[in-house]
């Protein structure tokens, strides 16, 4: 006698119904259909906690550093963009220090205080330029994150940044930001 459970999972776009494919487990007898998201269950609570906190301690996003620097007084932490001189001419965070990756191990210790956490960012999310960084500067014992979204994201939010010929500024891009409101929120 075959046995089946199903775990029901629909997903509605345009009005149709959609289920995926079942899936077999060939050594129970068992079928079962499973959407993508729970083909591998969440993770739990206590393992999840620890995940999105280490996370947090690892990263940090462009609305949180705008914010930070643009209260009175030291932000407590500085701003590292490990992009190239052509890169940074073409736009970077103001009041950021410019060190590229590879220069890290060279002149870090002279630039950077060991004290005073860095925040590292390099183009976009499609770049890991800033882990590279963040990877060298803690190899050398500086606390450090990453800022989420790089450079891309700092302008798409409408951040202001600087360039070789002066500040600038764009509209923000209402893919990554509510319009007509302070923040997002979250």
């Amino acid at each position: 006698m075959t046995t089946t459970t199903t775990t029901t999972t629909t997903t509605t776009t345009n009005a149709k119904a959609t289920a995926p494919a079942p899936s077999t487990e060939a050594a129970t007898g068992i079928t079962t259909v499973v959407n993508p998201v729970l083909r591998v269950a969440p993770a739990s609570p206590a393992a999840a906690a620890a995940h999105f906190g280490a996370s947090l301690a690892f990263h940090t996003d462009v609305s949180d550093v705008a914010a930070a620097l643009a209260t009175d007084g030291d932000p407590g932490f500085v701003v590292l963009d490990c992009r190239s001189t052509e890169s940074w001419d073409q736009g970077h965070v103001p009041g950021a220090i410019h060190l590229p990756t590879d220069l890290i191990p060279e002149q870090a210790e002279g630039l950077l205080d060991k004290a005073v956490p860095v925040v590292t960012y390099c183009w976009s999310p499609g770049c890991n330029g800033a882990i590279r960084a963040a990877l060298a500067l803690a190899e050398l014992g500086f606390q450090v994150k990453e800022m989420l979204g790089g450079f891309e994201y700092w302008v798409r939010e409408g951040f202001e940044f600087e360039t070789w010929e002066g500040r600038e500024r764009r509209a923000p891009d209402p893919s990554t930001v509510p319009v007509g409101a302070a923040d997002c929120g979250c």
